[in-house]
């Protein structure tokens, strides 16, 4: 989603889940058949992230780093507990800041309303 030309825009729930340092994901144009490719992003958890979960409660941040990883796998594989054999990165980048991931995604072809929560795709992780 864009308004008025600006960046895209993160749908609501997937930006929430993302501060909230939960992981999100869309599943990509594998390199052939048999294959299936899946982009997550990974925000990293900090100390300040463990003191809260210790304290119960979970810590918002619109600055985080985020991880973000392209895996092909083995068709096949997928749906079993071996889903890592036959799998590859295909490229890997960590970010600064949610301008910094909007930047990133553009530059990997990527939209933000593309993402999903894990249990709304097929990612085997």
């Amino acid at each position: 989603m864009t308004t008025g030309g600006s960046r895209p825009q993160w749908p609501t729930d997937k930006l929430t889940a993302l501060r909230l340092g939960r992981r999100v994901v869309t599943e990509v144009t594998a390199s052939g058949p048999g294959r299936r490719a899946f982009v997550d992003i990974r925000p990293i958890t900090t100390a300040a992230d463990a003191d809260a979960r210790r304290q119960g409660w979970t810590r918002s941040d619109r600055e985080r780093t985020f991880k973000l990883e392209h895996w092909e796998y083995d068709a096949d594989q997928i749906a079993g507990f071996d889903y890592d054999i036959g799998a590859i990165l295909v490229q890997a980048t960590t970010v600064t800041g949610e301008a910094q991931l909007v930047a990133a995604l553009e530059a990997w072809n990527l939209r933000p309303e593309q993402f999903l929560h894990p249990w709304q795709t097929d990612d085997p992780k």
